[in-house]
């Protein structure tokens, strides 16, 4: 298994914050482990946001996550939307 890059992650970070619009969230403040759900990182997010950041990765980088309980778990984390990332992707 490859572990995914730090910029990546960047990347990531930058994604949900320009698809969900976010704008008083300082991208350094997004912590990696932290679950993106449920009050315990920066970004305050919920199931609508959950769906938007799941299109956002599919269109971005072509992955298809037709499962929702694999989705609820990609989208648990930044590390685990990396993950999921690093290796699902076509090189």
């Amino acid at each position: 298994m490859t572990t995914p890059s730090e910029e990546l992650k960047l990347e990531i970070k930058k994604l949900i914050i320009n698809t969900l619009s976010i704008t008083d969230v300082d991208i350094n403040s997004i912590d990696d482990e932290k679950p993106l759900f449920g009050g315990e990182n920066t970004l305050t997010l919920d199931s609508v946001d959950a769906i938007e950041i799941i299109m956002a990765i599919q269109r971005k980088y072509g992955l298809r996550i037709t499962d929702q309980h694999i989705a609820r778990e990609v989208v648990r984390s930044i590390n685990s939307i990396a993950q999921f990332i690093t290796d699902n992707r076509k090189i």
